[in-house]
């Protein structure tokens, strides 16, 4: 299945915009992707490299002749590479997703980009569907559910707030984001905080970090730590930065992680 604009040149600057255009059929189109582009691997290994998310050479971008540079604002940083792509005059699509429901239209609005709003819209259509899917039905959920901690960096500890699609997939899949009421996309959080939030659940989800890296002593053997349930319980686990972090299509498979966790959590921990 190829994209109707055969002769359109792709440079896309995140992990994420890399998937969804891959996902859409259009991976032909790509000429540049960012230094950690990693799936799907056979198609994004040859292709050339122009910096990593929060430092894309603006010249190796130009340098590839893109018709079109398809760009993320999700993280502290994207926005000064954003800056220096428009001082480029480089045509450019800024996705900048901050809930499930973005993402979907995220997948909409590159599609088009594209030339194939169709496929965007069956894209989004089963991502949706494949997210409602895995859900917790709300007759099944917990009274009270679960304080879940998910790092996005352990030192200093980074946590998803209100604005963060991750917080939805925490719902999602019945437990509890502690911070879920601070109006941003993440926080620094300090050792007093986590021990007042007493998360029964710990998921390591380090961006940038390759999974078979994530190390759970480094989380249990924090100092004062160690009265928090999920570290006295042994309830650190580690789910792909690139099933939770990448607001694209593989966050379905993120949900059904964490929703197996959650389900297999002691629902009253000692």
């Amino acid at each position: 299945m190829r994209c109707h604009a055969a002769l359109m040149r792709v440079v896309s600057h995140s992990c994420s915009n890399t998937e969804i255009i891959c996902a859409l059929g259009c991976a032909q189109l790509l000429v540049g992707v960012d230094d950690h582009s990693d799936y799907p691997p056979a198609i994004v290994a040859p292709l050339p490299r122009v910096g990593a998310d929060l430092d894309v050479d603006p010249d190796k971008v130009a340098a590839l002749k893109p018709d079109l540079v398809i760009a993320s604002n999700t993280v502290p940083g994207h926005e000064r590479v954003i800056a220096r792509l428009k001082s480029r005059d480089l045509p450019l699509l800024v996705t900048a997703p901050r809930s499930i429901t973005d993402i979907a239209a995220d997948m909409i609005s590159i599609a088009t980009a594209l030339q194939v709003p169709d496929r965007g819209r069956r894209l989004a259509h089963d991502f949706l569907r494949q997210i409602d899917y895995w859900r917790v039905p709300e007759a099944e959920r917990r009274t009270q559910p679960a304080p879940v901690l998910l790092e996005w960096w352990p030192k200093p500890v980074i946590v998803p707030a209100q604005l963060s699609w991750a917080t939805q997939l925490i719902t999602m899949a019945g437990g509890h984001n502690p911070w879920a009421d601070q109006a941003q996309a993440s926080l620094e959080i300090s050792t007093r905080q986590a021990q007042l939030a007493a998360p029964q659940l710990i998921i390591m989800s380090w961006c940038g970090v390759d999974v078979r890296h994530y190390r759970p002593h480094i989380v249990a053997r924090r100092k004062d730590w160690e009265a928090i349930p999920a570290v006295r319980n042994g309830q650190i686990h580690a789910i792909s930065e690139a099933w939770l972090g990448r607001p694209g299509p593989r966050l379905v498979q993120g949900l059904q992680a964490l929703r197996q966790l959650l389900q297999n959590l002691p629902p009253n921990p000692a």
